[in-house]
C-alpha cells in the first residue's frame, strides 16, 4: 500500500500533505494567554519558535477546525510552552481569525505548510504559513500569511506579496523555509512556487515592507523544485538550502537534491547528489544536523519509496566547501538496525534533526508510517539515530512507536505512527524532545528527550490535531 505521507515546513517545514488528515477540535473557546513581561522583547527572539517571547519554545501544527464555518477546514493550532514542556495554553488561527488576510474557502489548505522566525526582530517568533490551494478566481495559485508574534500569542497577519513563477504556473507556498541565507541578521524565507525556489529577504514588517526578491532555478537542465529544508552546511555560519526536485535527463526523469549555498548575494548554486537516478519522486523530505559533530551540517534527505517502498535514508556529509563525496544509505536492512524491512513501510518518509540525548552531536529521526506491528496494517514506528563519531550508524538506533513504555494508547491498525516529526527541546533541559504525528489517530506524541535518546517515560498526548508537524 502506498500511503501519502505528510510533508513539513518543513521544515518548519511543514510540507504538504496529499491528503487531509485529522479531526475536528470540538467547537468552543480556546483559553488566551497571559502577557509575558515586557523585557522579553529588548532584542530578537531566541528560539524561532518561542512566539509569546517567554523564553520557551512553543508548538505550531497542522489542524482541521470544525467551529464556525459550515464546513470543516484547515487552520493551526499553537500550543505554548513552559518550563515542564508543553502547556495547556493552546490558541487555533484560520483565515476567519481577526487580522489574518483573506478568509476560510473549501478546499483552502492554510496551515498545511509552516516555518517561522523573528522575522521583525521584535523579540517574539513570528509563523509563515502556507496555503498553496489558495484560489485567485478559479485558479489555485497558493498565498503566504506571516502572522505576528505578541506577548499574548500570535496576533494579526500580512500577506507576502506573490511573484510569478518562471513558468507561469503558481503553487505560492507549497514548501517553505527560514533561515539568514545572507548573514546580514535579518531572517529571510525560501519558498517554492510553480517549480521554481524564491527567495525573500528580510527586514520584514507588519505593514508589508521586505527586501529583495529573487528566483533560482537549474536553468537548461529540465528542473523542477519541489521541497526545501534549511540549514547551516559549510560552518560560515549563513543559513544554506537544499532542495529536492526531479531532474529530466534525456527521455527520463531522476529525483535529486540540490545544494544552495548561502552567501552575501544571496543563494548559489551547488552540487547536487542523484537520489533516485530512474525515477522521479516528490514530497520527498530532508533535515540537516551535525551528525559527526566536525562543526559542519550534514543533509539526510529520505527516499520513501525507494526498493518498492521499504524505504531509504541517504545521508550526505558536510564539509568546509559544502556537502562533499561522502555518503552513507541508512535502511532498516542497515546492520544494528531493528525490525524488518518490507515493501511499503516507507522508512524516510518523515526526518527530524535534533540532539536527543544532549552529547553534543544531533541525532536524526526517521518516520516509518507504512511499518507493520504484530497483525496491525500501517501502525507505523519510527527510529532515532543517535550522532557519534563517524556519524549515524545502525549500532546507535533505537525503535520507537506505542509499544514503547510509558507511551499511552495501543497500537492499532493505520495509526500511522511517524507520518510526521519534530526534534525540538520544549522544556529547556538540554535535551531535544521528540514529537511525532500518529495521523490515524489524529494525535501528536511527545516523547522527552533523555540520556540515551528519547523515553517514553513522561511522554504527553495533543489530542485533535491534523498531521503535519513543522520543521
Amino acid at each position: 500500500m502506498n500511503l501519502p505521507r505528510a510533508s513539513r515546513a518543513r521544515r518548519l517545514r511543514l510540507r504538504t500533505t496529499s491528503i487531509a488528515v485529522g479531526v475536528a477540535l470540538a467547537a468552543g473557546p480556546v483559553p488566551f494567554l497571559a502577557a509575558a513581561p515586557a523585557s522579553a522583547a529588548a532584542k530578537p527572539a531566541k528560539h524561532y519558535d518561542d512566539f509569546n517571547g517567554d523564553g520557551y519554545r512553543d508548538l505550531a501544527v497542522s489542524h482541521t477546525y470544525d467551529g464556525t464555518f459550515a464546513f470543516s477546514d484547515r487552520a493551526v493550532l499553537v500550543t505554548y510552552g513552559g518550563p515542564k514542556g508543553l502547556t495547556t495554553k493552546k490558541q487555533v488561527i484560520h483565515q476567519n481569525s481577526p487580522g489574518i488576510p483573506g478568509a476560510s474557502e473549501h478546499g483552502d489548505e492554510f496551515g498545511t505548510v509552516l516555518a517561522s522566525a523573528d522575522l521583525n526582530r521584535d523579540g517574539y517568533a513570528d509563523l509563515v504559513v502556507g496555503n498553496p490551494s489558495e484560489a485567485a478566481g478559479r485558479t489555485r495559485v497558493g498565498s503566504v500569511t506571516l502572522v505576528w508574534g505578541s506577548a499574548k500569542g500570535l496576533k494579526g497577519g500580512t500577506s507576502l506579496p506573490r511573484k510569478a513563477a518562471g513558468n507561469g504556473r503558481g503553487t505560492f507556498g507549497s514548501d517553505i523555509a527560514t533561515g539568514d541565507f545572507n548573514g546580514d541578521g535579518r531572517p529571510d524565507i525560501a519558498t517554492v512556487n510553480g517549480g521554481d525556489v524564491q527567495l525573500y529577504r528580510g527586514g520584514f514588517t507588519k505593514s508589508g515592507g521586505l527586501g529583495k526578491v529573487s528566483r533560482y532555478d537549474r536553468k537548461g537542465q529540465s528542473w523542477y523544485s519541489d521541497t526545501i529544508a534549511a540549514g547551516k552546511v559549510n560552518g560560515d555560519g549563513k543559513t544554506d538550502l537544499i532542495v529536492t526536485g526531479v531532474r529530466g535527463v534525456g527521455g527520463t526523469y531522476r529525483t535529486e537534491a540540490w545544494f544552495l549555498k548561502g552567501t552575501a548575494a544571496g543563494l548559489v548554486s551547488g552540487p547536487a547528489k542523484v537520489i533516485d537516478g530512474k525515477r522521479q519522486h516528490e514530497r520527498l523530505d530532508a533535515a540537516v544536523g551535525d551528525f559527526d559533530r566536525d562543526g559542519f551540517g550534514d543533509i539526510a534527505v529520505g527516499n520513501p519509496v525507494a526498493n518498492d517502498g521499504r524505504g531509504v535514508v541517504i545521508v550526505w556529509y558536510g564539509t568546509s566547501a559544502g556537502p562533499g563525496k561522502r555518503s552513507v544509505t541508512l535502511s532498516q536492512s542497515t546492520a544494528g538496525v531493528a525490525g524488518a524491512s518490507e515493501a511499503w513501510d516507507q522508512f524516510g518518509s518523515s526526518l527530524t534533526a535534533g540532539d536527543a540525548d544532549g552529547d553534543g552531536y544531533a541525532d536524526l529521526a526517521v518516520g516509518v508510517p507504512g511499518e507493520k506491528v504484530g497483525a496491525k496494517a500501517n501502525a507505523g514506528g519510527a527510529y532515532l539515530f543517535r550522532g557519534g563519531k563517524g556519524g549515524l550508524a545502525g549500532s546507535r538506533s533505537a525503535a520507537l512507536g506505542k509499544s514503547l513504555a510509558g507511551v499511552a494508547g495501543e497500537t492499532t491498525d493505520h495509526d500511522l505512527f511517524g507520518y510526521d516529526l519534530r526534534l525540538r527541546d520544549l522544556n529547556r533541559d538540554g535535551r531535544a524532545d521528540l514529537a511525532v504525528s500518529v495521523a490515524g489517530d489524529g494525535t501528536v506524541r511527545i516523547l522527552p528527550g533523555a540520556k540515551g535518546g528519547v523515553t517514553g517515560a513522561g511522554s504527553s498526548v495533543l489530542r485533535d490535531i491534523g498531521a503535519n508537524l513543522p520543521e
